[in-house]
């Protein structure tokens, strides 16, 4: 089995004792009295370092940097190639450094280090070249409708913006924030979440390498009740982009509140999967696992009710069962490994909870739940299955945010549907059939930002991604991320001496 130790002699590289922020183009100083938290690797719940807590002070600093970086034009004002040029270099090198970003993120997060070499790394390299590619073909606009007039219509960036990155999937999902904000000239201060630190202050380093100005990005940590609400509360922020859970936006959207800050949510979600009886059955088995047990199921689309018609409801159930049976749970540093751990040992207790609020409130449990004892003192939870014949328990209408899924039998297309909308949640949903006229139906009916049709978990960058109801607060995507993250100005110029209308004429 592969260590913590081993994996990053592997890499040739060396943790630094004290995770500091980055600003200016430069590691923070560790501080002898700031607060410090352990980050752990969820695989072994071995404390690889310890995390310097930025207070409100430092966060000021960080603003004021970003600020000063702004004002100087030197990013905010570059010619649209020049931030083409720095975005394809980045890019490049995030892919050059795949094996050690995905090493930092599965020591942080402890997603499997195999996914995220070929999955989430080439995602980050992807945005950052997708907005090159967009900011290239933006256009501004022209109307000539009033004679003797002609108004142009052009973008100039926000200012600064907050970016809130997440924890169960920092590289795609920051990487995401950062691309949309500074695309369009913004400067920026990101905060990770303090449980996942590593790869998002080493992808603002490779952007600083491929020429981004110092001061242009800078990363501040520590926990949301004080970092994060001092970042959230800055009188000189533009803009605040979170991704994350639907209680900690309340507190953002009050900070932001306070100065009017536009806010950008991309939040949680509680997602259907449907499957109906002429769907093609090994697809929709296949793609109901990707799913739900994606990431530990640690993702805000998993797919964490399973909606299976009666007609094949024993048949899905039973062979849905055997896979989850057959998932390999283990050492997110093993190539092999299917499931990985929760991200921190407090979720993990949270996901428990969650299983035994099931059990207590009626669903049957057909597979997994419990943490399994041959892993150690790692935060696993073996993939679990409950059958429940409501949705109104907990299980169906709370986010778990975890490897547990219910399943629940429906009889027609009307009942199936009014089971998929009985959520406050509208990020994701999924169905599976082969009838046009049900994909017609469903596109329209369900409630939700994104509805994939038997296919699991694609995504064009092209087209909008948010929720419905508490799901978020906008939409990530390239025209989205201009109306966010720039302003829009119409200058209005007379062609020639169109009349003007006389007030207060003196008489000759």
């Amino acid at each position: 089995m592969t260590t913590v130790d081993q994996a990053i002699a592997d890499q040739g590289l060396r943790l630094p004792e004290v995770i500091t922020g980055y600003v200016g183009g430069q590691s923070v100083p560790v501080k002898p009295h700031a607060n410090q938290h352990a980050v752990y690797f969820p695989g072994t719940g071995e404390q690889i370092a310890s995390l310097q807590e930025d207070d409100a002070a430092a966060v000021v600093t960080a603003v004021a940097c970003a600020r000063t970086s702004f004002e100087s034009g030197e990013w905010s004002n570059a010619a649209t190639a020049a931030r083409q040029s720095v975005f394809r270099r980045a890019a490049n090198l995030i892919r050059a450094h795949a094996n050690e970003l995905a090493l930092l993120e599965c020591l942080c997060a402890g997603l499997p280090s195999s996914h995220l070499a070929s999955r989430q790394v080439p995602r980050a390299a992807d945005n950052l070249d997708f907005f090159a590619d967009y900011i290239g073909v933006m256009a501004g606009e022209t109307f000539e409708q009033l004679p003797g007039y002609q108004t142009l219509v052009t973008r100039q960036p926000a200012g600064v913006a907050a970016l809130f990155a997440p924890w169960n999937a920092p590289l795609a999902l920051a990487s995401m924030q950062i691309a949309s904000s500074l695309a369009f000239g913004n400067t920026c201060v990101i905060k990770p979440s303090e449980y996942t630190p590593l790869s998002v202050l080493r992808i603002a380093s490779l952007l600083e390498e491929a020429g981004l100005p110092a001061g242009t990005i800078n990363v501040i940590n520590g926990s949301g009740g004080v970092t994060g609400a001092a970042l959230a509360a800055s009188p000189d922020i533009d803009r605040i982009a979170f991704t994350g859970g639907g209680a900690t936006a309340r507190q953002v959207m009050a900070a932001a509140c306070e100065h009017l800050t536009p806010v950008h949510f991309e939040l949680g979600g509680k997602s259907a999967n449907i499957v109906f009886d002429d769907a093609n059955f090994e697809r929709a088995v296949d793609g109901s696992l990707v799913n739900i047990f994606s990431n530990s199921g640690q993702i805000c689309i998993a797919g964490s009710r399973i909606l299976v018609h009666r007609g094949i409801a024993e048949r899905f159930i039973d062979a849905f069962v055997a896979r989850t049976r057959s998932l390999t749970i283990g050492n997110p540093l093993d190539p092999t490994t299917e499931v990985g751990p929760m991200a921190f040992k407090a979720h993990q207790q949270r996901v428990l909870d969650h299983i035994a609020r099931a059990t207590n409130e009626g669903a049957t449990l057909l597979c997994g739940g419990e943490a399994p004892m041959n892993m150690g003192s790692g935060y696993f939870i073996a993939p679990t299955v409950f059958r429940v014949e409501s949705n109104d328990l907990a299980l169906c209408q709370e986010e778990v945010f975890g490897p547990v899924v219910s399943i629940q039998i429906f009889d027609n297309d009307e009942e199936a549907l009014s089971i998929a909308n009985d959520s406050r949640y509208g990020l994701v949903g999924y169905c599976w059939t082969n009838s046009l006229a049900r994909t017609q139906a469903f596109q329209r009916q369900v409630d939700a930002g994104t509805l994939w049709i038997n296919t699991p978990l694609a995504r064009d960058l092209r087209a909008p991604f948010g929720g419905f109801k508490e799901s978020g607060i906008g939409r990530d995507g390239p025209r989205q991320a201009a109306d966010f993250f720039t302003e829009e100005k119409a200058t209005i110029s007379a062609l020639g001496n169109p009349p003007i209308r006389k007030l207060g004429r003196l008489s000759d």
